[in-house]
């Protein structure tokens, strides 16, 4: 390892332990910004739903943790870790991350930052003022904290055009990380602050309302829709149908308890198993991790 390799990974360690004490869950990451520790089920043939359940590292954001000999082994395990990733939506913060992201130009872009005031704007909201992170790229993440009842998605630019959300599932590469393309710092003054809560105008644009249970209603088991879609599938439509449905699984939150129901129900309509849990995994891993940012 390089010695400057060598130097970023001794100072993302200290980062890290730094926000571990402060409650942060934490995991090492790669000069990509992705996971540096590969997963222990890369070699298996058929895909594994597995979030750390083995017992073993390599499951992402589900490594991730507050425990220092815990971290410290983690990145023992990972010496070309240049950076660390931080945890949403996990206790005691329920971090929600909103990337403000900054493109040229040319390339057609809006200015997220002005799209973000007009959403406060237009729905009534002060953006707080917060931990607020600089990335490479020129753009900003910033931190907010959201009630422990509420699961809030990952999603990009559904918010509005170059803004993107980070929540349950997803992660944030912590300050003092350094990418392929440069370092992440605090902005100055965001030092001394604590994550701010986020305002409930914005809370309610970025998490799915929440869903009211009538179990002697006779209303149709959750996910009960997605699921008839899938078995209604024909063919030249079925793995399409499945990973939608997947995803709009995963991204409120319930995807692993609908994922048996999904397969069946593809099966029913022709895949078969294997294919199905396939296109399962793959629409677990897109909205489930690694989610990280620009």
């Amino acid at each position: 390892m390089a010695t400057t390799d060598r130097h970023s990974s001794t100072l993302a360690l200290a980062h890290a332990l730094s926000a571990a004490e402060r409650g942060l869950p934490v995991i090492p990451l790669s000069p990509t910004k992705l996971p540096a520790l590969p997963s222990p089920h890369r070699r298996r043939p058929d895909p594994v739903l597995c979030r750390g359940e083995c017992g073993r590292p390599g499951h992402g954001v589900y490594d991730a943790t507050t425990d220092p000999s815990a971290v410290r082994a983690l990145f023992a395990a990972a010496p070309w870790a240049t950076g660390y990733g931080i945890a949403c939506g996990r206790p005691p913060h329920h971090l929600i991350g909103i990337d403000l992201d900054t493109k040229s130009a040319a390339a057609g872009s809006t200015d997220s930052v002005a799209a973000l005031q007009q959403l406060a704007l237009q729905h009534l909201f002060t953006v707080p003022e917060t931990v607020t992170v600089l990335t490479p790229s020129g753009g900003r993440h910033l931190w907010l904290t959201g009630p422990a009842d509420v699961v809030v998605p990952n999603s990009a630019s559904r918010l509005a055009p170059g803004i993107d959300v980070r929540g349950t599932g997803g992660y944030l590469v912590g300050p003092g990380s350094v990418s392929a393309h440069g370092a992440y710092r605090l902005a100055p003054g965001s030092a001394e602050l604590a994550p701010a809560p986020c305002p409930r105008a914005l809370l309610r644009l970025i998490a799915p309302p929440a869903r009211p249970q009538h179990p002697s209603s006779g209303r149709e088991p959750r996910g009960e829709g997605l699921v008839q879609f899938v078995r209604a599938a024909r063919e030249g439509q079925r793995n399409t149908r499945l990973f939608w449905a997947a995803c709009r699984a995963y991204e409120n939150g319930f995807g692993d308890a609908l994922a048996d129901a999904l397969a069946e129900a593809a099966v029913r309509a022709g895949l078969t198993e294997r294919e199905a849990r396939a296109t399962i995994a793959s629409a677990a891993r897109l909205n489930s991790g690694p989610q990280t940012w620009h």
